[in-house]
């Protein structure tokens, strides 16, 4: 039996599908089954959730659920990112970010710890992709966030999914109301930054190779 935890912010809550059967970790579920597996997804995400929600939440967590679970993934940084720029759009101190990327690092190597401990449940950390590709300030941000994911999947010898690359150059294709790839189209009404159903569709088959091996 495969017991895929997926853990994250809003694209792991599936913002952006049409409905919840499009969502990324219930298409893994379901991918699973149709190759004859005995398959479930469990959910730990909400909403702009940044790393320190998510860690709250798993602390709070039914240790019996992490036991369980034979492959985690963790997917999360997009909204420490979206506060930091607000906190700088309202004079906040360019420090904002180095200090955010510092937090972020400690809430990762906190949520590996707390999963091992209780669980040997395979580890997927997860990069972000760049909603933005036109404006050079979201793809500076971003690869930082990068670097430390990628960083601590190192340091810890988790898996690495870098879902960064399989939305490259595909932005207009994979992200729900995709504009002009530029910074001011958040300003909109509606942020589009989260995966439609194809790309729900992507980062499921990106993810895929690893839970195959549980």
């Amino acid at each position: 039996m495969i017991v895929y935890t997926a853990m994250g912010d809003s694209i792991t809550h599936g913002l952006g599908a049409t409905c919840p059967a499009q969502a990324y970790p219930q298409r893994i579920a379901g991918m699973l089954r149709s190759r004859h597996r005995h398959a479930c997804s469990q959910v730990v995400a909400n909403s702009g959730w940044t790393s320190t929600d998510l860690l709250h939440a798993l602390l709070d967590l039914d240790p019996i659920q992490l036991r369980n679970s034979t492959a985690t993934s963790v997917w999360v940084g997009g909204d420490n990112l979206v506060l930091a720029g607000l906190s700088m759009l309202s004079g906040a101190d360019k420090r904002m970010i180095p200090d955010m990327l510092s937090r972020y690092q400690r809430d990762l190597t906190v949520m590996i710890k707390t999963i091992r401990r209780v669980s040997r449940t395979t580890i997927v950390l997860c990069t972000q992709y760049n909603p933005f590709p036109k404006s050079a300030i979201a793809a500076e941000a971003i690869a930082a966030l990068n670097g430390v994911t990628m960083q601590a999947a190192r340091h810890h010898h988790v898996i690495l999914a870098p879902a960064h690359r399989w939305f490259e150059g595909r932005q207009p294709q994979l992200i729900a109301g995709y504009r002009s790839g530029r910074l001011e189209d958040a300003q909109g009404r509606s942020l589009p930054v989260h995966p439609n159903d194809l790309g729900h569709q992507v980062i499921a088959q990106g993810l895929m190779p690893f839970m195959m091996n549980q």
